[in-house]
């Protein structure tokens, strides 16, 4: 497969598990979500489109520099993507789908440390696919002091 097909895919998977989010979340932040007790920190609601569509861009780039190598732990790599994605994808319907804060956390956690993993393992592909991950990183544990918080707080 020719590198800039794989980069069209890599930037597109992120995106969708965005977009499955992003359904979830918008069918209830004028309901459930607005009745919920939140922190003084909680951001305001247009803050999340931008960060999120720029954190996913930077998920994408780092799918195609680990793609794109040849390097033997290469698919254990983009194993390991590909899980976190999975469970970036299903905190929306967790937190949001299911109203549920605790089911939020269950998700979030694990979440956080397998990015965390993540950055330390594509240290052996890519530094620069470790670093793009650290935003990432820096706002799932950001995420997951809001999310605890709001469980806290209801």
């Amino acid at each position: 497969m020719p590198n800039w097909l794989k980069l069209i895919i890599s930037i597109i998977l992120p995106q969708a598990a965005g977009l499955t989010g992003a359904y979830f979340t918008i069918s209830s932040v004028d309901s459930w979500y607005g009745t919920l007790e939140k922190p003084f920190f909680n951001p305001p609601p247009w803050l999340f489109g931008p960060v999120w569509t720029t954190l996913y861009l930077m998920m994408g780039w780092v799918c195609y520099l680990i793609w794109k190598s040849n390097h033997s732990q290469k698919r254990f790599l983009l194993s390991l993507y590909f899980i976190q994605l999975a469970l970036n994808a299903i905190w929306s319907p967790a937190f949001f789908g299911a109203e549920s804060p605790a089911l939020g956390l269950v998700v979030i956690i694990p979440l956080g440390v397998l990015v965390f993993i993540c950055i330390l393992q594509f240290k052996k592909i890519s530094p620069w696919a470790s670093w793009l991950m650290i935003p990432y990183f820096l706002w799932v544990c950001f995420a997951s002091l809001l999310n605890f918080s709001i469980w806290y707080l209801n």
